[in-house]
């Protein structure tokens, strides 16, 4: 066993139940949130989790150079053929994780291929191995990898904590809908101050 999978088995020991889950943070989406506080309340989260041995799982889309993933009906074709040929591929710049949230060695990055942070990826297998059962939620853009993710979780029986803060959206309107009316159905809707304050006192 590596040492990184040493760090990454001792960190589930230390806090079985609970991960998370940081997504889409990249720069081909991140760049558009610039100057909101979304990236530096994500990174409160993030340093929070790793203050109290809490697994950080980091999670991007991306695709195989080409983009074999991606059927014509696929809601990504549009945005693939935009991005142009290597635009979206793993390799890029776009799908690279922002600098200001850059997960350490021993953080599992997760590829997903679609819009929900479990769709084309491994990431339930991973979440099974660290024993984790809570998911706490930060991402952008909070009407797609947020929702999605929250609502497939659910179905997989994990509990949910979504931090409002540490999410965004293009329309401020359905990021506000969504946190304060939907989400709150199946998870917990809390911010990133107020969840870290918790954590700490644990």
């Amino acid at each position: 066993m590596t040492s990184s999978a040493n760090d990454l088995h001792e960190a589930s020991t230390l806090a079985p139940r609970t991960a998370l889950l940081a997504m889409d943070f990249q720069h081909g989406i991140a760049d558009r949130f610039t100057g909101t506080g979304v990236l530096e309340r994500a990174r409160e989260a993030v340093e929070a989790a790793r203050a109290a041995g809490i697994p950080v799982v980091w999670v991007r889309v991306a695709f195989r150079p080409g983009y074999p993933e991606i059927a014509p009906t696929s809601g990504f074709a549009g945005i693939a053929e935009r991005a142009g040929d290597n635009g979206m591929t793993e390799d890029s710049p776009a799908t690279a994780l922002h600098e200001a949230l850059a997960p350490r060695p021993d953080e599992p990055v997760v590829v997903k291929r679609r819009i929900s942070a479990f769709t084309g990826s491994d990431l339930e297998v991973l979440l099974r191995g660290l024993q984790a059962e809570s998911l706490v939620l930060a991402g952008i853009s909070t009407s797609g990898v947020v929702l999605s993710t929250l609502r497939q979780a659910a179905d997989l029986d994990f509990r949910l904590t979504v931090l409002a803060d540490a999410c965004a959206d293009p329309d401020e309107e359905v990021h506000r809908v969504l946190t304060q009316k939907v989400f709150s159905r199946q998870a917990t809707v809390t911010t990133v101050g107020e969840w870290t304050a918790g954590i700490s006192r644990a």
